[in-house]
């Protein structure tokens, strides 16, 4: 089940221009199923990354990093490949040729070089990716290639995703209308930095060179790097932010006026692709927003959110509907401030003001806890009372559901 999450409408995922994908389905790890995503970037298109700080990360990371970091000397990035069934994680040498034999392949079909495909790959660790398979469905996918294949991209790119996860958005700036419209994946084994999701967001807007790398990071770390649900890093974790240039918008530095306008409207449609993976957390029942405010800085703020928002024992309260407050106070004390001083701390459930002072509120009442503990959608609100910093996180709880996705995820 998800959380509040209602499944994208075809008719709401806006065509970016300059942006296509193409569908296969090349029976990776199942037969009848889109599992292989082609997506193609006009000329002048500029492409930025971030991925999973996991040391074995996967064959398809350390190439698109090579890729993206290269001079430029064959080419800009101009296609996306994407295969879900098999991470090529875990394979060493060999995952790594496979990598780039997919790169080499969809070259050959588009009539680009290889540096100019960054490939992408989710699904189970330690496996040999098929290579012969993927090879093989690309001239299919190739050959549907079309602005308007934004839900079934976002469907060939699921592993237990219960439904695909896409959204668009407009944005009025000086020198018109820009779209983005962006998809995700990701269930399970999320925790920044960054989560086993796969992110892509495309726009029309134009960004002058070196602008789109700190522009991409920002966006991640105000999204997709602010959501946990288990609290384990994955080895394939990649969000992509495309700008295609083929709008009026171009921005040429960061002081433009219009720059902030589409930074924002990046994070907005960032934060609810990372939003929608909690929503749709492997047996998740609640949504749950965790913010912490009165740090001396951001990164004390997220260390207390992050000790929260995965902690085993505070979630499995929650999914429970169980007000054992407590345990979120534990959290608070070992997130790793070792100055806090916990006689300022306040909390809140909802509308609860459950701890005063660093204790029980004298006026809380369990039952007030129990009542909000009920709802799908919670917020529990920290304020350390050091300073004016504050950060929030998302998560979910922890059910018994996610043991049985998980148990049986290889079968």
């Amino acid at each position: 089940m998800t959380v509040n999450l209602p499944l994208p409408q075809k008719d709401q995922l806006i065509p970016v221009k300059g942006f296509q994908m193409g569908i296969a389905q090349a029976g990776i790890k199942k037969p009848n199923r889109k599992d292989l995503l082609v997506m193609t970037l006009a000329p002048g298109s500029q492409v930025a990354g971030v991925f999973t700080l996991n040391r074995f990360c996967a064959a398809p990371v350390q190439l698109c990093r090579e890729h993206l970091a290269g001079d430029g000397s064959k080419g800009e990035i101009r296609a996306l490949v994407v295969n879900t069934g098999n991470a090529n994680a875990g394979t060493g040498a060999e995952g790594m040729k496979h990598a780039l034999k997919t790169c080499v392949a969809l070259a050959k079909d588009l009539e680009l070089n290889p540096e100019q495909i960054l490939p992408f790959s989710t699904g189970v660790i330690l496996e040999p990716l098929p290579i012969g398979k993927i090879i093989a469905a690309l001239p299919v996918a190739v050959a549907n290639l079309n602005e308007d294949h934004w839900f079934d991209a976002a469907e060939a790119i699921m592993t237990t995703d219960t439904q695909p996860k896409a959204a668009s958005m407009t944005v009025q700036t000086p020198a018109g209308i820009v779209t983005l419209t962006g998809i995700c994946k990701g269930a399970g084994m999320i925790h920044p930095n960054m989560a086993t999701m796969l992110g892509f967001i495309a726009t029309d807007v134009g960004f002058a060179a070196g602008l789109l790398g700190n522009l991409t990071r920002e966006v991640a770390d105000q999204s997709f790097n602010a959501i946990t649900i288990d609290g384990d890093t994955s080895t394939n974790d990649s969000f992509i932010i495309m700008a295609t240039g083929q709008s009026a918008t171009q921005i040429k530095s960061i002081s433009d006026p219009i720059y902030g306008i589409v930074r924002d409207a990046l994070i907005a449609l960032a934060r609810k692709l990372a939003q929608m993976i909690v929503r749709d957390g492997e047996g998740a029942t609640k949504f749950i927003t965790i913010e912490v405010l009165g740090g001396k800085t951001e990164v004390e703020c997220r260390l207390v959110a992050e000790a929260v928002a995965h902690s085993p024992l505070v979630k499995t309260a929650f999914f429970a509907s169980d007000p054992n407050l407590g345990r979120i106070l534990a959290a608070i004390g070992y997130a790793g401030i070792p100055d806090l001083d916990v006689s300022g701390v306040q909390m809140w459930l909802g509308d609860v003001w459950v701890a005063k002072d660093g204790g029980r509120n004298p006026d809380y009442q369990e039952a007030d806890g129990q009542r909000v503990m009920q709802a799908q959608e919670i917020t529990v609100k920290i304020d350390l009372g050091r300073g004016v910093a504050q950060q929030t996180m998302w998560t979910c709880d922890l059910s018994h559901e996610y043991v049985s996705i998980n148990a049986d995820y290889r079968s």
